[in-house]
């Protein structure tokens, strides 16, 4: 793993992988047409046209190197952590399919970095459905690939973030200080938010605070605090609500899940800051703290920044915290990660 040295980082970029989600949907025809279906129902055929449109206009930057760079370079970004497109998570598959992808996701993402190890880090994909296969796909990504970390979804099949199968997980996260990226795909909301782009706007927010709730109150943090996580989106609703968690934590039993207020936990995971609003931004500074936010862009997809180094420096934040967020903060987390 390469750590970050100087200059603006990106911790929330992707990689879209077409040859492998041609190979997915030659293998399992029926079920990939099953979750396409699932999704033009959770998305409703209007945000289907537009998304396909502004990946299409994207398509180049989503698997270029040479455009990637271009656009780094355009944005004053130095580096970028790039993880896979979240459409590539595909929570339905199967055990033998599930682990296939989950290594040649990590191969290509391996590849993609490789070709600008000083501009690009990677994180690879592991199989959250499967709870039994995750080791040792984070052992592939990190061990085999040199990729910094997995990205991982909200929740899988019945496989919550809280889920005890999870746990050997989470145990050898810590051991090897590998960045574990929470970014959601799909809300179990479903058909509830098919108008509007709702299953983006309301849906992302709500997984994130949902998945972040099931670490927090689930004692997860508790039994591994040596997790290095990182929440996409600012960890969507959590950090504006978190009073609301912890009055529940203080009269309600089964709240009482974890030792502390829930608070406290969001100043042991890592936020980025795509949260589109220079107040939702200080609302977070101040419930994590100036240690635990680093700069995320969402590249190169239409709800992230165009500018996310201006959006940054134009909320008026002292010197000192901007530079952190847009690269201290980062590079402290890659080189824990790196030295572990």
């Amino acid at each position: 793993m390469n750590a970050a040295t100087g200059g603006v980082t990106d911790v929330h970029a992707h990689l879209l992988l077409p040859s492998l989600q041609a190979e997915v949907e030659r293998r399992a025809p029926q079920a990939f047409a099953e979750a396409q279906a699932l999704e033009a129902r959770r998305n409703g055929p209007e945000s289907l046209a537009a998304s396909g449109r502004m990946i299409g206009e994207r398509f180049p930057r989503l698997t270029d190197l040479g455009a990637r760079l271009a656009a780094m370079d355009a944005q004053g970004v130095e580096r970028q952590w790039v993880s896979p497109s979240p459409s590539h998570f595909y929570p339905w598959a199967e055990e033998q399919l599930a682990v296939w992808i989950a290594a040649e996701a990590n191969r290509v993402t391996a590849e993609h970095v490789a070709g600008a190890p000083d501009r690009l880090t990677g994180l690879g994909l592991v199989p959250l459905q499967h709870p039994s296969r995750i080791p040792e796909l984070l052992d592939d990504a990190v061990l085999g690939r040199g990729l910094a970390g997995v990205e991982i979804s909200s929740f899988a099949g019945d496989v919550e973030l809280s889920d005890p199968r999870l746990d050997p997980f989470w145990a050898r996260a810590e051991e090897l200080g590998a960045v574990v990226f929470l970014h959601p795909f799909g809300c179990s909301l479903d058909e509830r938010l098919d108008r509007f782009y709702l299953s983006n706007t309301v849906g992302q927010p709500v997984e994130n605070a949902v998945a972040l709730s099931h670490l927090i109150f689930g004692g997860v943090l508790d039994r591994f605090p040596g997790l290095r996580l990182v929440a996409a989106h600012g960890g969507g609703y959590l950090p504006t609500a978190i009073g609301r968690s912890d009055h529940a934590w203080r009269v309600r039993p089964e709240a009482h899940g974890c030792a502390h207020e829930p608070s406290s936990y969001l100043r042991r995971i890592w936020f980025d800051t795509v949260v589109h609003d220079p107040l939702a931004l200080r609302q977070l500074l101040a419930v994590a703290g100036a240690s635990q936010v680093v700069m995320g862009s969402d590249f190169p997809f239409d709800m992230g920044p165009d500018d996310p180094v201006g959006f940054v420096r134009s909320v008026g934040l002292p010197r000192e915290v901007e530079e952190r967020i847009l690269s201290g903060n980062a590079e402290a987390l890659l080189a824990q990660a790196v030295r572990a």
